[in-house]
């Protein structure tokens, strides 16, 4: 073996994914013969899954072909548990001996019984699949593993590709800190859950990152809205943990393999669609990266034996262990280069249980009351029912919260309620009669309506909010309300305009004698109005009205070469005839000229606007399925109507209280793109209700329902 090998070999026994970058690829081809059997004495079993792991991009983002899902044997669940428990550095729990000395040993084992089950619970299934990766669709085959945490119904656990095992977003919310999690803004997190990577400059909430994030380890990435709540798994490009700093930097930090949403997530036995992220899992939300299942393991009946085929362990619940405590930091700011909140040694007064409580319940109550006062002419007051639980406090509360120091943020969480999450707080409202909600499959409350004449909501006396200074408040972190709407209604210069919409026409060359008549520019631009008395002009000048029908117009060779060219089924039989009905030729006429079109704002007119060849464009209103059950309407095409998308974007967010996004239509150019608004759940009426308060007509709108399987 030459001094290169060595060095390899020596590298990759200290970690499975530590290669000197003083290795030259030449030099790892070149002794590629002797490599894999070096390796193998070496123990380094994962450098060719190392290899292939980088192509995982885009794995899942179209359907995988998944064969059919066979038992998996308790003998074969151990091993694949004990080698996750091996490859991800999994502490196992055990009892001091000064508790049971005569049966520490017995309970080591009953303990990495618990383990296993909460990684890879009983009764756990698993099936081969194939699929295509890459810029180049190159196929890759591996096994998925099926399994059900008590409670929840069966998912995708763990994708193994070749000896290497990637955990699904559905394990990492039941196994908190099992990878390194890192942050990025939700914005940013949108791009990833389509298949993007994310840059190292999209990292967020350092440095300081975990430390175990180094290049080809295993990661997680969460928003800074839901920091506790993973929502992409991925392969590290770099050595994460080793910068010190991301501000300015470039290259791909993270290369995405599997996120919530696509179509892994997607699959259920029953094809009932994806479940639905935590809005938060405690012990997530830490930056130390490690493993703390031990933690979580703490309270762990160990009264069960891992012996035998129905071997396990008592189930984790999700709150158990102690809450990580962690500096202070801005979770509210989005985009790349958020600082965070600067401290201070004001000491401020902690605020009690009581106190939160009574904040937030005033932060909806005033939610609620803005949205009456402000869509009075609305019968549900700009919502759009059903809202789910995360929508209403992202949307109703968080920006009416009285939050202007970075204590009250920390503070102003709904954990540290009473209620210690949305669903409770929920149900609170619902028996006090303010709204109704109801619980849908898998656990999830939803708001059905909102009782706006409740007395508590009508006599609601408002309260001042921070002023907005930065795109953080609106994302979330307080100082929304009046001050949100207000500045809104000041950017957004399309909220009460008005338009008008104009079809015009040019006449082609062969029509210059028709126009000559009445001295009229056949280079014109003219409307069908202004058509008509040219054309009659000619008639009469050339004497062409039929004498026993006033209604028919004689053709001469003029109309006969230029409106009847043989382009209609009917113009051999008009031409066999001689004569055509005077209506139908003023039409024809309208049919050969060239369209054009016109959209005018407020007070202009044609003279001042330039008319754009073609027909007057509509406005596209798609609505789809997507991942399963869950329906989306898109919208495209406002920029010619004078509307902003993003704008107009921001405005459906709080009125459908629903996440929105923008990006480029595809298929639009790159010189001149065209914006595609896309907001989560059927959304036509609250869209086309913000169009009209922009000047835009129903008709111009027009509205493909993808999800009825017809155009509307």
């Amino acid at each position: 073996m030459d001094s290169a090998l060595k060095l390899l070999v020596d590298q990759m026994r200290q970690g499975p994914y530590v290669i000197s970058r003083q290795l030259h690829v030449d030099t790892i081809i070149r002794c590629s013969s002797s490599l894999q059997k070096a390796l193998n004495i070496a123990g380094c079993t994962h450098f060719h899954s190392h290899l292939r792991i980088l192509s995982l991009k885009s794995m899942f983002k179209k359907k995988p072909n998944i064969k059919a899902l066979a038992p998996l044997r308790s003998s074969d669940r151990r091993k694949i548990a004990d080698q996750i428990i091996a490859d991800y550095g999994v502490e196992v729990p055990s009892k001091e001996a000064s508790d049971q000395p005569e049966t520490n040993q017995d309970t080591a084992t009953i303990g990495v019984g618990a383990v296993r089950n909460k990684l890879l619970p009983d009764n756990s299934q698993s099936a081969r699949f194939t699929t295509t990766a890459g810029k180049d669709l190159k196929q890759i085959s591996g096994i998925l593993y099926v399994g059900k945490h008590p409670g929840q119904p069966q998912r995708v656990l763990w994708i193994k590709l070749e000896d290497r095992l990637l955990p699904t977003v559905y394990t990492l919310w039941t196994n908190p800190r099992l990878v390194p999690l890192l942050h990025t803004p939700d914005v940013v997190l949108q791009k990833l859950r389509g298949g993007a990577d994310l840059m190292t400059p999209g990292l967020a909430r350092g440095p300081p990152f975990p430390s175990k994030a180094t290049k080809g380890s295993v990661v997680a990435i969460a928003s800074l809205e839901k920091p506790s709540v993973p929502m992409v798994v991925g392969i590290c490009e770099i050595d994460v943990a080793s910068l010190q700093e991301v501000r300015g930097a470039k290259g791909h930090a993270v290369r995405g393999g599997h996120w919530d949403g696509d179509e892994i997530w997607a699959w259920s036995q029953g094809g009932g669609g994806g479940g639905n992220s935590p809005d938060e899992i405690e012990g997530w939300d830490t930056n130390g990266g490690g493993t703390g299942l031990e933690e979580l393991l703490n309270d762990v009946d160990l009264e069960e034996s891992d012996d035998g085929q129905n071997e396990g362990g008592v189930p984790i619940p999700n709150n158990a262990g102690p809450q990580s405590q962690e500096k202070v930091h801005n979770e509210f700011v989005e985009g790349e280069d958020a600082e965070p909140f600067e401290r201070v040694d004001v000491e401020e007064k902690e605020l009690s249980t009581k106190e939160i409580d009574d904040i937030f319940w005033n932060a909806l109550l005033y939610g609620l009351h803005q949205h009456r006062n402000t869509n009075r002419a609305d019968p549900h007051h700009g919502l759009s029912f059903p809202i789910n639980q995360s929508a209403l406090i992202s949307n109703l509360v968080l920006p009416f919260l009285p939050i202007t120091t970075p204590t009250q943020a920390a503070t102003l969480i709904i954990k540290k309620t009473s209620w210690k999450n949305a669903k409770k707080f929920i149900k609170t409202f619902d028996k006090f009669r303010l709204l109704k909600s109801k619980d849908r499959d898998g656990g999830e409350c939803v708001v059905v309506d909102v009782d706006f004449e409740n007395p508590a909501i009508v006599n609601f006396v408002p309260y001042k909010l921070p002023k907005k200074e930065t795109a953080g408040a609106e994302a979330g972190g307080g100082g929304g309300g009046k001050a949100t709407t207000a500045e809104i209604s000041l950017s957004d210069t399309s909220i009460g305009q008005k338009l008008s919409k104009i079809d015009l026409y040019k006449p082609k060359d062969q029509l210059a004698p028709v126009f000559a008549a009445s001295k009229a520019n056949h280079h014109a631009l003219y409307l069908p109005t202004e058509l008509r008395p040219i054309i009659n002009a000619y008639i009469d000048s050339e004497k062409l009205v039929s004498d026993t029908n006033k209604r028919l117009v004689n053709l001469d060779p003029i109309l006969a070469n230029a409106v009847f060219d043989g382009s209609a089924p009917l113009d051999r039989e008009v031409l066999a005839k001689g004569s055509v009905p005077r209506d139908a030729l003023i039409d024809r006429i309208l049919k050969s000229c060239s369209p054009y079109h016109t959209i005018l704002r407020n007070s202009e007119t044609r003279d001042t606007v330039k008319a754009k060849a073609g027909h007057a464009p509509k406005i596209i209103i798609v609505l789809e399925t997507r991942s399963g059950n869950k329906t989306v309407t898109k919208l495209s095409g406002v920029e010619a109507f004078f509307i902003q998308p993003q704008a107009l974007a921001d405005e459906l967010q709080k009125t459908c209280a629903s996440s929105t996004s923008v990006g480029q239509l595809a298929g639009s150019s790159p010189k001149k793109p065209v914006m595609e608004v896309m907001v989560q759940g059927p959304q036509k009426e609250a869209m086309v209700k913000a169009l009209e308060k922009r000047g835009v007509r129903r008709e111009w709108v027009e509205v493909n329902d993808k999800t009825k399987g017809k155009k509307k």
